[in-house]
């Protein structure tokens, strides 16, 4: 598996990053975990837009999602070579009325539906290409899952948006590669169920044997490096911070 991380900024595009966006690639296949501020036009340093193969959206908060209505125009009104055939979007609950919504002025009630194949996300284990993914749900306020993405015997598990959760620790177990937000500050920020710092990242790591520890989804007011010697101080495991453009091997 490659990952590539599209975008990595939490709450708003940073000067250097779009929102949460991952690019996650094995034989030929493409899936996109999340789309959101900025992501667009980041993912076409990667991918032509008609190249991804599905797209998995933790939730439906603006900066994981947003982009989705920019998608909506490049695959709904292509006029070179066609419509596209719809592409699989996962998401939660009401994923398609989020986006139509957003969108505000779309041709009719059902135009997302003529190029997102919408398919509605619970805890679960099924196939995305081939990929195995397990789903989980987190703990945020509205509805959020994380997802662990199998290939070859290798383990990628993002964790979208949540605060400390049991959920996301047995999701994480033996992971590879972690990919987890820590968008609170130790000691400054404490909102349960809403988002991890640095340090509860790192514990989070610790607790499920990840291999290797990725800290992402953090906001422009946060100081990333911060979060990076809290996570460092409580889990053994290389830790680093996610960075736009930067790929790994899986």
């Amino acid at each position: 598996m490659k990952l590539t991380v599209v975008g990595c900024s939490g709450s708003f595009p940073s000067a250097e990053s779009a929102c949460s966006s991952y690019l996650v690639e094995a034989d030929g296949f493409r899936l996109l975990l999340d789309m959101g501020n900025g992501a667009l036009g980041e993912l076409q340093r990667h991918c032509g837009l008609y190249d991804l193969d599905a797209i998995f959206l933790s939730h439906l908060h603006a900066d994981h999602c947003i982009d989705m209505c920019a998608y909506f125009v490049a695959r709904y009104y292509r006029h070179d070579g066609g419509r596209c055939d719809p592409i699989p979007v996962y998401g939660p609950e009401g994923t398609e009325q989020r986006l139509t919504t957003a969108y505000a002025d779309t041709p009719t009630a059902s135009s997302m539906s003529e190029v997102f194949d919408f398919h509605t996300v619970k805890p679960s284990t099924f196939e995305i290409g081939p990929f195995t993914v397990h789903t989980e749900r987190v703990a945020h306020p509205v509805e959020a899952y994380g997802i662990r993405v199998e290939h070859g015997g290798k383990s990628l598990t993002y964790s979208g948006d949540t605060g400390v959760s049991t959920s996301l620790d047995e999701l994480a177990q033996d992971t590879d590669l972690f990919l987890c937000e820590a968008a609170f500050t130790h000691g400054k920020e404490n909102i349960p169920d809403l988002h991890l710092n640095g340090r509860e990242a790192g514990q989070a790591a610790a607790r499920a044997g990840a291999r290797r520890l990725v800290l992402t989804h953090i906001p422009p007011w946060t100081d990333p490096q911060v979060n990076l010697a809290d996570a460092r101080a409580v889990f053994d495991g290389p830790v680093e911070l996610a960075a736009p453009r930067v790929s790994y091997e899986i």
